[in-house]
């Protein structure tokens, strides 16, 4: 599934927070907080708004505690590079890995030069 790169930094630091707080409860003033600690000055709103996007795209869930919303992931990070990596096998290599392994490693190479 494809994300933009603020549903990326959301994600990650959904999952800084998960090992930080040792729980899974997370809400969007502790991604904002977490965010502009590491230099993402982001509204309030804007992050809510993508992380309402993540929860219709089934990455996040929401879910209320007393008066407060939290969310959390329904993906480890291993799980969502693994359905990165397979997406993008099958859009561009026919789900071929060998030849996605030859043009990451081609690519590689030819960036290194």
């Amino acid at each position: 599934m494809a994300c933009g790169k603020l549903e990326i930094e959301i994600l990650n630091t959904f999952w800084s927070l998960s090992t930080i707080k040792e729980t899974n409860d997370i809400s969007i003033q502790d991604v904002v907080d977490y965010l502009s600690a590491n230099g993402i000055e982001r509204a309030y709103t804007t992050i809510k708004t993508v992380m309402d996007r993540l929860v219709a795209k089934s990455i996040l869930v929401r879910y209320k505690v007393g008066k407060k919303f939290f969310y959390s992931t329904t993906m480890t990070k291993d799980e969502m590079a693994h359905d990165a990596i397979e997406e993008v096998s099958e859009q561009f290599f026919d789900n071929n890995y060998t030849n996605m392994i030859r043009f990451i490693e081609n690519k590689c190479a030819v960036d290194l030069v």
